[in-house]
């Protein structure tokens, strides 16, 4: 069993980006990104060889006691059982990426960025 991933760059940037005008840690952004994807629809695609060159993420900081939860999410979102290795780091990853483009749209052109979070919150 795999407990860590690496995020895309595209990723890294973006909330690199948002951590220096909201202070937000990525492990809080990377569970507000997979939150996205699902609230998108978003499903994996398997066997992507995406860029993994962006940041550390630990498992245990970014679904935490929180696992069996964001994995059956996932698997309602998907519609389908995902293995244990495909789950980690792969789907997960697919997930983060994936949301922290939503993401930073949203806080693009979004007025006020926790205002606006805690309003797609009522969606999620």
């Amino acid at each position: 069993m795999q407990f860590g991933l690496k995020t895309s760059k595209k990723t890294q940037e973006i909330y690199e980006g948002i951590y220096v005008r909201e202070h937000l840690q990525p492990f809080a952004l990377a569970k507000i990104s997979i939150a996205l994807a699902l609230k998108e629809g978003f499903c994996s695609k398997e066997n992507t060889d995406d860029d993994s060159n962006g940041l550390d993420l630990n498992r245990q900081t970014i679904t935490g006691e929180n696992d069996a939860l964001f994995k059956a999410l996932i698997e309602l979102n998907e519609q389908r059982h995902i293995y244990e290795e495909e789950y980690f780091p792969n789907v997960v990853k697919q997930y983060i990426d994936y949301g922290a483009v939503l993401l930073e749209q949203e806080y693009r052109y979004g007025h006020d960025f926790y205002a606006h979070l805690v309003s797609l919150e009522k969606g999620i």
